[in-house]
Parts: structure tokens; C-alpha cells; sequence
């Protein structure tokens, strides 16, 4: 498999550069987690990180690099949106 260098912004990873598998498409994955043993023997503690585009001045253009953003609460909407079902205002 692939990998490609990705820095991590905010967190406990902040300022690091990990490698990280990509898919078929080039495109790492839209959410990374990273558990953390508990030095108690507790439930691990889950580190989520979301990826995100890093804007290098072009107006258009395909996106080429990714960056992971922290998110501290660990909570990630992941719904899939299709056009046609979006919500339509009533017709009076």
C-alpha cells in the first residue's frame, strides 16, 4: 500500500508528520483516530482527527495536500448527503 507524510494540527500530535495509508484515489483516509492505552489498565482513550484541505493560494485547483485537524470532542457527523434528498421548501 501507499503512504503519503500528513502533519497533524492541534492535540497531542500537534506538529508531527506520520505516515498515513491512502486509498486507490490518492486521498487519505477523512477521519483518523489514534488509540491511546491507559497507563492504569482503563478503557483506552480515542484520539480523532479529520482531514482537511490545505489551501496554497489557487483559486482552482484539485486538491493536493491534506492536513488532519484535532477534534476534541471526538464527535464526527458522518451522514451521507445525497442531492436529492435534501430539504425542499414547501410550495405555497
Amino acid at each position: 500500500m501507499k503512504s503519503e507524510e500528513i502533519p497533524f494540527v492541534g492535540g497531542p500530535l500537534d506538529g508531527r508528520a506520520l505516515p498515513v495509508f491512502v486509498t486507490a484515489t490518492g486521498n487519505p483516509p477523512k477521519v483518523y483516530k489514534v488509540p491511546v492505552p491507559d497507563a492504569g489498565g482503563g478503557p483506552d482513550t480515542v484520539l480523532v482527527y479529520v482531514r482537511e484541505a490545505v489551501a496554497d493560494g489557487k483559486r482552482v485547483r484539485l486538491v493536493a495536500k491534506w492536513r488532519y485537524v484535532f477534534v476534541p470532542d471526538g464527535k464526527v457527523e458522518r451522514a451521507v448527503r445525497w442531492p436529492w434528498s435534501r430539504n425542499r421548501s414547501p410550495r405555497a
